[in-house]
């Protein structure tokens, strides 16, 4: 058995805006997307709520993997010390390599270095790969919300997963 070569966390430039695009819109699926499948003209990767300090990727030989994108969920000063994970993707061509888990753990410990105490997500209640990759990780579901979204014209819910940083 052949191991794949390692690669690195680190945080993303501005620079990584085109590549993280078109990585994001490669990855999209029904499975985990709540908005449409993308058309041009794309939006850009990165605006003023969604800034490279809040991303980290993941890189092998200059090719990017796969990015967290790790925020505040709201703007409140009673909340600031939870932070929340609004985007996970990994390019298909390196799923399985374990790339998912390492951005997840260096978001826990990013959110750490920035003080926070507690990490939340959502995922679509399908999202079984996703939500088995979370527990394992230490997230709990904290709530549902029943049939929150239509998706294919089917109800899918809403799932609230978070942790403590301690």
């Amino acid at each position: 058995m052949t191991v794949p070569e390692t690669f690195v966390i680190r945080g993303a430039r501005a620079g990584d805006a085109e590549p993280l695009g078109r990585l994001d819109r490669a990855a999209w699926s029904p499975l985990h997307a709540v908005l449409p499948e993308p058309s041009e003209p794309y939006p850009p990767f990165f605006d003023e709520r969604h800034r490279p300090a809040d991303h980290l990727v993941a890189e092998r030989a200059g090719l990017l993997l796969g990015y967290v994108r790790v925020g505040r969920p709201t703007p409140l000063d009673c909340n600031a010390h939870v932070r929340q994970i609004q985007g996970l993707a990994v390019a298909d061509e390196a799923r399985g390599q374990g790339v998912g888990r390492a951005l997840l753990r260096a978001a826990l410990a990013k959110a750490r270095a920035d003080g926070a105490t507690r990490i939340t997500l959502r995922v679509l209640g399908h999202n079984v790969p996703a939500r088995a990759l979370y527990e394992a990780e230490g997230f709990v579901v904290e709530g549902v919300l029943p049939g929150e979204f239509v998706l294919g014209g089917r109800p899918v819910d809403d799932v609230l997963m978070g942790r403590p940083l301690s």
